[in-house]
């Protein structure tokens, strides 16, 4: 998402001196290293002055037992009134959050950078919307989307493998990793469709449980890959129990294993429909990931509102007209009877125009 670049910039604009050291090296880090770098940030603020240095950890989550060292040098410096400012980065955010819930309540602010938005793309590459729908919301693939080829194994070798080996698979445990890949893959393919954990087990022809899948897919979230969405119940444990609807975090990941390219894609009628509700999914979901809302899908039997859009106690209900055929009824009417929204919203033809829907934050249609 660029997240070293960005704070590379903010440091070079605030021209305070910074202290740069990454933990993503072949090299075994430990918390020794994070003490030496730590401690020529302090060598480096001595020197600036009342302006004071800041040090960037980058990729932290990579360090063992790091929150509890960086906890003990934090107290230290705020104890010395050093003028240090430390900023962490990571890719890996359940570690991250583990980190700080564990070790360093009440002395940190979290900034999430989710993939990046219809709005993003389209100011920084000039992107139509068709194109953003199709490439998705990563900006170190774009320069790459006039060879289709070398688009598609960037996306599948630097950032969907890399994410899976690295972020997952390295840092977390996993008992079944081959089940965990075949489950994004699975969750790609029927991205916007409501699977039961038992249908999954049958597609991807394994022994494991439905307590597993839930998990890795918890993984997968993390990651910022794909995320199984609750049934909305309005009922804590009701949402639980629900099958989940499947959805990518960017619509990269389909499109990337579909074997398509965009002028193929954009002739089926099928697959351009689950593209342009995965998208709005994509939208609603990367608001989620960064708690500016919660998002849920509503079915009861054949009537189905896509998706349910709670943002403290206004709730807003979601229908997408694409030109993908549904499987179920549109259900606004049962819904609004049922609990009562604070919004309806139809997007797609005769709606709000999907680029519209996009270029907008989502916080501008739930109140």
């Amino acid at each position: 998402m660029g997240k070293t670049t960005l704070v590379q910039q903010v440091v070079e604009r605030s021209r305070l001196i910074a202290h740069f050291a990454s933990a993503d090296e072949p090299a075994l880090r430990g918390r020794d290293w994070v003490e030496q770098q730590w401690e020529a940030a302090r060598l480096a603020a001595r020197n600036a002055g009342k302006a004071g240095t800041v040090l960037v950890l980058d990729e932290i989550p990579k360090i063992p037992g790091w929150s509890e060292t960086v906890k003990r040098l934090w107290d230290e410096d705020t104890r010395a009134r050093r003028p240090l400012k430390v900023v962490l980065l990571g890719s890996a955010p359940l570690l991250i959050a583990r980190g700080l819930t564990e070790s360093l309540a009440g002395r940190f602010e979290v900034l999430h950078l989710p993939h990046w938005s219809y709005a993003e793309m389209r100011t920084a590459f000039g992107w139509s919307l068709e194109q953003y729908l199709f490439y998705g919301g990563y900006p170190g693939a774009a320069p790459l989307v006039g060879e289709p080829a070398r688009w598609t194994r960037y996306i599948a070798d630097s950032l969907i493998e890399t994410t899976i080996s690295r972020d997952v698979l390295l840092l977390t445990r996993v008992d079944k990793p081959a089940l965990l890949r075949r489950l994004f893959l699975l969750s790609c393919h029927y991205s916007g469709q409501v699977l039961s954990y038992t249908k999954m087990l049958g597609q991807l022809q394994d022994a494991g449980n439905a307590t597993t899948l839930a998990h890795y897919l918890e993984l997968l979230a993390g990651a910022g890959m794909v995320m199984g969405l609750q049934k909305y119940a309005g009922d804590a444990a009701r949402q639980r129990g629900s099958s989940p609807k499947l959805q990518v975090l960017n619509t990269a990941l389909m499109t990337a294993q579909s074997g398509l390219r965009l002028e193929q894609a954009r002739a089926d009628r099928e697959f351009w429909g689950r593209l342009t509700e995965s998208a709005v999914g994509v939208h609603l979901g990367n608001a989620a990931t960064r708690g500016v809302a919660e998002i849920f899908y509503w079915r009861e039997r054949n009537r189905e509102v896509d998706f349910v859009v709670r943002a403290g106690r206004a709730v807003a209900a979601i229908e997408v007209k694409s030109s993908r055929a549904h499987g179920a009824f549109p259900g606004m009417a049962a819904f609004t009877e049922a609990f009562r929204p604070s919004r309806k919203l139809l997007v797609g033809t005769g709606g709000i125009p999907l680029e519209e829907f996009l270029a907008q934050p989502v916080k501008h249609w739930v109140r």
